[in-house]
């Protein structure tokens, strides 16, 4: 198991300068967000368009998921593809990047699903 090491940096978080040389925090921000990550997975899976993804995703608002869309774009993990016709039709799909980030995706999975088994496993 990897063990992490603890230096002076972690020491003190809320300097904004440590923050920002912490290796976790840039992709921790990426991230961030509710929906994110569901987010990355479905668009994964194939190009996704707006109107899919809010009906893939119950309780989500029409604003949270722009905001989130927006930011994954801006964070370079997905691309928004912008068709000129009527009515406009907007796809949304992975980059280079956000393609790259997929095995941390799937080991998250990976350890849902053993932390799922873990809690039924209590359950009994």
């Amino acid at each position: 198991m990897a063990k992490m090491e603890y230096n002076s940096m972690t020491d003190d978080i809320d300097s904004s300068e440590n923050v920002k040389r912490c290796a976790i925090a840039k992709p921790q921000n990426m991230i961030a967000g509710k929906w994110k990550l569901t987010i990355l997975w479905l668009i994964s899976m194939q190009t996704r368009r707006f109107n899919e993804l809010q009906r893939l995703l119950p309780g989500i608002s029409k604003g949270i998921l722009t905001r989130q869309l927006r930011e994954l774009e801006t964070d370079g993990l997905i691309h928004r593809e912008v068709y000129k016709e009527v009515p406009p039709k907007v796809e949304y799909s992975l980059t280079a990047l956000g393609d790259s980030f997929m095995p941390i995706l799937n080991s998250i999975a990976e350890w849902g699903k053993r932390f799922e088994q873990h809690e039924e496993d209590k359950q009994l």
